[in-house]
């Protein structure tokens, strides 16, 4: 299924004929309405629009860091200079999530809200979700900018029972009594959503789920994890991605299962760069990088070369149902990566590795670093949690993993197995690296 067919078919060279209009229009409107961009460009040597060139010369202007635009917002409240229309003119006023950083205000126009809509429709459309399907959302309405998402599912037509987070009562509830059969929520709380229900001796298979989609951190792609929920819903699992300054759903996951493909064709052009470097990277098979976007119709808060801070792999064979361009797999964040002894490590690689060894392990890890910092000795303490009945072959078990992990991404670990249920489920996002063993170390040296 999709919901714009002409767009997600169009061939990339067309698509990209259409985004330099829309790129030099965007370019003028920052020139004349965004005094952060106007300042920011001028320090590059960019003194008008002509100077700036053609999306073809993209790579030549200044990436925009998150940092800048929590300066701003910092120095001149609530908004700063990053404003580009009159405050009258906002509908929504979201915050991102704050993962990194001090939470920054995204403002939304109409227009920008139906961007974000759109977006969100042609991903969940994509994903099998249907007109009158009735979905549950374990996304809250605010005040972070996932609850954009109930827009798009107003544009999409299904019939949405509004949880959110912190009720799975509540939500489990809502399934079955109204028949709910899809539901969108992050990766996390759908593994928190099996051990509940098993808790209370709820059949998960008799809940009637159809779809999920997870999105909101990486994992929903991973086969350990994917297989699990799967398996324990019996309903297909497909993942999206979005970036809140950007749009939710930049990128959704169809019935093929190999990789999210763009949604925010029109509405945004993304590069594909070396996160050290920041020099552009081609959109190959098996090409690895950082995203970068660039918002093409934005009114409120436009963005110009935003880094996403998203790592991911590119996979280019062609898609059988039609939709054409990138398909990628989010593999974790750059902030997120660990260097050991010279080996980057993104902590979500290791569930990689792990899918090997089901069901002795459930798929849940956490890194406990011995430093503070992204540099680490080795080797790098990994909590394994076990499967839901021990492992059958617990025997070398530590071993085995550690041989593998070291085989395959070339790092040196001290693998310790837990008991299952050991390690926390979230409600919304997981945190694979817990640093607050190196923390205390760090309080009894001082």
């Amino acid at each position: 299924m999709m919901h714009d067919a002409e767009i997600e078919t169009r061939p990339v060279a067309e698509q990209f004929d259409l985004d330099r209009e829309s790129y030099r229009r965007q370019i003028r409107y920052l020139f004349e309405h965004s005094a952060f961009y106007r300042h920011k460009l001028d320090e590059a040597g960019f003194s008008g629009p002509a100077d700036v060139g053609d999306l073809d010369d993209i790579t030549g202007l200044p990436f925009t860091e998150k940092d800048e635009i929590r300066a701003t917002q910092a120095a001149a409240p609530p908004f700063g200079d990053h404003l580009a229309c009159s405050p009258d003119k906002l509908r929504r006023v979201y915050n991102t999530s704050g993962t990194s950083g001090v939470p920054c205000l995204i403002g939304l126009t109409r227009n920008d809200l139906e961007g974000y809509a759109t977006n969100a429709a042609r991903g969940y459309t994509a994903a099998g979700f249907a007109k009158a399907q009735r979905i549950v959302v374990g996304f809250n309405a605010g005040p972070f900018v996932a609850g954009a998402v109930y827009d798009g599912f107003d544009k999409l037509g299904c019939t949405v029972i509004p949880i959110g987070t912190g009720n799975t009562e509540r939500l489990v509830g809502a399934i079955q009594r109204l028949n709910a059969t899809g539901i969108s929520c992050t990766p996390s709380y759908g593994l928190y959503l099996i051990d509940w229900c098993r808790e209370r001796a709820i059949n998960t298979l008799g809940l009637g789920l159809r779809n999920m989609i997870t999105a909101g951190e990486p994992g929903g792609g991973d086969p350990l994890i994917r297989g699990r929920l799967e398996g324990a819903f019996g309903c297909k699992v497909r993942e999206s991605m979005g970036i809140g300054d950007i749009t939710l759903s930049a990128w959704a996951e169809d019935d093929d299962g190999k990789g999210m493909h763009f949604m925010a064709r029109g509405f945004a052009h993304v590069e594909l760069i070396d996160p050290e470097t920041g020099s552009p990277r081609a959109w190959e098979d098996g090409a690895e990088g950082e995203l970068v976007y660039t918002a093409l119709q934005r009114e409120a808060m436009p963005l110009l070369r935003f880094r996403s801070r998203d790592h991911v792999v590119v996979n280019m064979e062609p898609n059988p149902l039609g939709r054409t361009g990138p398909r990628i797999r989010c593999v974790g964040r750059t902030d997120d990566m660990l260097i050991v002894r010279g080996v980057n490590l993104f902590p979500t690689a290791l569930r990689s590795v792990l899918n090997e060894f089901t069901p002795d392990v459930s798929g849940v890890i956490q890194v406990r670093p011995k430093e503070k910092g992204v540099r680490q000795t080795k080797p790098l303490p990994v909590l394994v949690e076990l499967g839901e009945n021990g492992a059958a072959q617990t025997v070398n078990l530590q071993q085995r993993i550690s041989d593998q992990v070291r085989q395959r991404l070339l790092v040196a670990t001290d693998i310790q197995l837990v008991p299952y249920g050991t390690l926390p489920r979230e409600v919304y996002k997981s945190r694979l690296v817990d640093y607050s063993d190196a923390e205390q170390a760090a309080a009894v040296s001082a």
